[in-house]
């Protein structure tokens, strides 16, 4: 392709929306104007809305492609293919994959392997192929209460597209799971654990914490720093937590979980990302805050599709007919993670920046998606 017109659009920027015309040039937005008329051959958009292609932040959809059922280890490239087609589906054009670093290989019991350098050599060599539909960041997700954390930071250098790494501390008993009970839960459904190997698994984690807690979080900070990426924190309960990540240099706060936290993260100017999946449910599935109040609030500046891909244009479109103003929606995920994340060439409609365009009407109130564009081709 090298030129397209989309006119009749309902074409939705970063605080308004108006009926116009784009017109691409090869990957370039070149123009846009507001315009009821339709040029000879342009793409008649029938009055659809049409924003700048997703971005997502913080999305692990790619384990599910890695594992897709329990101790089922699937080829890594096929894995990765599956994961950028299904998220191409969705309209999202830029995805940061987040893939943990830490690991734990001396418990039985709570074992999780290493795969994050396997997996970020494959995504990075899909895109310097060109096997890619849409553009992948590597998101490392720095596991605080690991054994492996320093070593496998330390597989990672400057050419590997990473753009983002967080801290997570997943210790029993605070941030996500300061409830004991939800994690119980989550245990138990998901790897059968009884009462007495739960015990087990908490004391150990604990102990991990203990032992290398502040050790892997300075290690991590340093590595965000020699890279000069984003630092975001993870699952943020206290207004004490927030000044912890503030001193450590965090710019996203990734699922505060409590209006404490959200209203200390605003203060000192840390942006707060919510999960699309807690929005469109109505709540949080470990018991946390709701994405909604949040956003009553005024503390909600991006969404995050985590661990369903299909949410985030939903979560938009939920926060754009609550607001009554869809661009208003639109921009939480297009040009507040492309601000959030340093990305100055996509996230919004304007000459000059990446076609990457995503065209969808409503039935009722869902979204139907029309049409994907990644860099002016086609993709979805």
């Amino acid at each position: 392709m090298t030129s397209h017109i989309f006119a009749n659009a309902t074409i939705l920027t970063d605080d308004r929306q108006f009926t116009g015309q784009i017109t691409i040039e090869k990957n370039m937005i070149t123009a846009v104007q507001e315009s009821t008329t339709i040029p000879k051959g342009a793409e008649d958009c029938d009055g659809d809305f049409v924003s700048p292609g997703l971005i997502e932040l913080h999305t692990d959809n790619l384990e599910r492609h890695l594992e897709p059922r329990p101790e089922v280890i699937w080829p890594v490239r096929s894995a990765v293919l599956a994961h950028d087609h299904e998220l191409a589906s969705t309209g999202i054009t830029t995805v940061f994959d987040a893939i943990r670093v830490g690991s734990i290989v001396s418990n039985k019991k709570a074992r999780y392997a290493r795969y994050a350098r396997n997996t970020a050599t494959a995504i990075n060599t899909l895109t310097t192929e060109g096997s890619m539909k849409i553009s992948h960041f590597i998101h490392l997700r720095a596991e605080i209460c690991s054994e492996t954390l320093i070593e496998e930071l330390d597989e990672f250098n400057a050419n590997d597209r990473v753009r983002m790494i967080s801290l997570m501390d997943h210790t029993p008993g605070q941030r996500q799971y300061r409830d004991i009970s939800q994690l119980e839960k989550y245990l138990s459904d998901k790897h059968s654990m009884n009462k007495k190997q739960l015990h087990e698994y908490f004391k150990f984690q604990r102990g991990l914490q203990e032992k290398l807690g502040t050790k892997h979080t300075l290690a991590t900070v340093a590595k965000a720093k020699a890279f000069n990426v984003l630092l975001a924190s993870h699952d943020d309960t206290t207004s004490e937590d927030v000044a912890f990540s503030k001193n450590n240099g965090t710019g996203l706060a990734e699922f505060p979980t409590t209006m404490e936290a959200a209203k200390a993260c605003r203060d000192k100017g840390i942006s707060i990302m919510m999960g699309a999946p807690n929005l469109v449910r109505g709540g949080s599935h470990s018991g946390n805050i709701a994405a909604s109040e949040l956003d009553d609030y005024d503390l909600l500046d991006v969404l995050s599709s985590d661990y369903v891909p299909a949410s985030l244009l939903l979560g938009a479109v939920i926060i754009g007919l609550r607001r009554g103003n869809m661009a208003s929606g639109v921009s939480k995920v297009t040009s507040a993670p492309a601000k959030a994340a340093g990305l100055k060439d996509r996230g919004v409609i304007m000459p000059g920046k990446r076609a990457d365009l995503l065209r969808f009407k409503l039935v009722g109130n869902n979204p139907v998606i029309q049409s994907v564009y990644a860099r002016g081709r086609r993709v979805g």
